[in-house]
């Protein structure tokens, strides 16, 4: 029994080893990506920072990883979040969303962070959960911008 451990074991470390050399592709095009977002959207420069620091790895083109990303399993782990935030809400996409997608994922950013859901409790674990203010200042920016796609959308209906 001892040996069969040992042999699993043996072929576990070999499979992790293995997997070192196997990288997931980066997502890395740069934050002119998300010059569009910020530019319609009137983000501020503190904002703009306060975005790249905390939203933008997993809900734009650009990542910045931490030193860890290249540690497999934790690189596959860490492309899954990425993958899945993009899906949710990609600002580097913000251009071909309409006023109606637009107003609807501001919608959703305010009632994900206003229930404590964003960010993930995975990503505060590691990076420090976002303070009332910082939650307050970026859920009135959305609310403010929401207000500019639904004017939008009023005078297309009418």
């Amino acid at each position: 029994m001892i040996k069969i451990l040992k042999r699993i074991g043996w072929v576990a470390l070999g499979a992790l080893l293995l997997l070192q050399f196997i990288q997931p592709d980066k997502n890395e095009q740069g934050y002119e990506s998300v010059m569009a977002f910020e530019q319609e959207t009137g983000v501020s420069v503190e904002l703009g920072s306060f975005l790249r620091t905390n939203c933008y790895d997993c809900h734009s083109n650009q990542t910045t990883y931490p030193w860890y990303s290249n540690i497999a399993p934790l690189n596959y782990w860490l492309e899954e979040h990425v993958v899945d935030g993009k899906k949710h809400f990609n600002v580097s996409e913000w251009s071909a969303y309409s006023d109606k997608k637009k107003d609807h994922k501001l919608d959703e950013l305010i009632e994900e962070v206003e229930a404590g859901e964003m960010p993930l409790p995975s990503y505060q674990y590691v990076h420090g959960c976002l303070t009332q203010q910082e939650r307050k200042t970026l859920t009135d920016w959305a609310q403010m911008t929401r207000l500019n796609y639904q004017e939008a959308i009023e005078a297309l209906n009418h």
